[in-house]
């Protein structure tokens, strides 16, 4: 493989994999935009958002993660105990949500840079009364409340690192909190709760970008979000053949799934065009074909991770969806959780 093919393809991994990171981990195949109408609550009062992820909380703390750790122990109580530490910091309780929706907007401070504006509407069974209490106790001296539009939004200062979900990890500063309604809080920083609080009960997110996240009804994970031509550009791919390839994207989509034994992945970069779609799976496949030599320096239990997913990968063209699918044993992905 000639140095051209290479560095394309190393940079369209780096475009795929961002993009993925970003936005979170059904059918490829062009659906209406309709959601079915049990989730359709999961989407109220997002705001207008790029991107949108729906997480199946329930599913992700009572299957997957305790399938993932099961033979780790020591994690599994570690993540349990990051779960206990977030709701005494801030008196939110994750273990009562069923599902959180996350709407995330782009912003570019300054060139080659984009940050993420995100808001979670979580849903749940919670006393709002008894969560503002939780969060004021739990807050001690780093609470106060601030009146917007009839509602009160509680902002507790927590200034540190904290794990979501006994997961991911996330820098808190100010975390405002908002009771929507009976069963949704809002969770984010104070312009972006307001901004859910704004959009309402019917919420503001685009009908079309929702659809995206909720293809799979199974899914432990869905994530669906737009590429506008500043998104891509603030990645500087570098690579003229490969910015051409990667600008062609104009939205990403997929899910992750869980069964008793494994982890799947599916991803779909959708392009404006079949060829561009080709291109990208010819650049793709050039990857896959290089892989071993990297995962060879991984890791024992790494390389396990790594090799498994490589074996088990697929990559499809439909129209103009490039379409990747892998899964791995869910026992092998405790390696890359800290």
């Amino acid at each position: 493989m000639n140095k051209k093919v290479l560095g394309s393809s190393i940079a369209l991994a780096f475009v795929l994999v961002t993009l993925c990171s970003r936005f979170g981990a059904g059918s490829a195949q062009r659906k209406p935009a309709t959601m079915p109408a049990q989730p359709v609550s999961a989407f109220s009062y997002l705001p207008a958002s790029d991107g949108v992820a729906l997480i199946d909380v329930r599913r992700l703390m009572n299957e997957t993660m305790p399938r993932i750790l099961a033979g780790d122990p020591a994690k599994l109580a570690q993540a349990n105990a990051d779960i206990d530490k977030f709701k005494t910091r801030t008196g939110i309780d994750l273990r009562a949500f069923d599902r959180v929706v996350l709407g995330m907007r782009y912003t570019y401070p300054s060139p080659k840079v984009t940050k993420l504006e995100t808001v979670a509407i979580a849903r749940g069974t919670f006393d709002p009364k008894a969560l503002v209490a939780a969060g004021r106790s739990a807050a001690g001296g780093n609470y106060r409340e601030e009146k917007y539009r009839g509602a009160t939004i509680m902002i507790i200062t927590i200034d540190d690192q904290m794990k979501l979900f006994g997961v991911w990890d996330i820098r808190i500063n100010d975390l405002a909190v908002c009771a929507l309604d009976p069963h949704s809080l809002a969770i984010g920083t104070v312009a972006n709760v307001k901004a859910a609080i704004e959009a309402g009960p019917r919420g503001r997110v685009s009908v079309d970008l929702a659809a995206l996240a909720n293809r799979d009804s199974k899914a432990v994970i869905g994530f669906g979000a737009n590429v506008p031509p500043e998104l891509m550009a603030s990645l500087n791919v570098g690579n003229d053949t490969i910015a051409k390839d990667a600008n062609s994207i104009r939205q990403v989509y997929g899910s992750i799934g869980s069964t008793e034994s494994d982890v799947s992945l599916m991803l779909v970069a959708r392009t404006d065009s079949a060829e561009a779609a080709n291109n990208l799976n010819d650049t793709i496949t050039g990857l896959k074909q290089l892989s071993g030599l990297f995962i060879g320096r991984m890791a024992p239990a790494r390389k396990a991770l790594a090799q498994s997913a490589l074996d088990n990968l697929t990559i499809t063209t439909r129209g103009t969806d490039l379409e990747i699918r892998t899964q791995v044993a869910a026992a092998n992905l405790a390696s890359v959780i800290k």
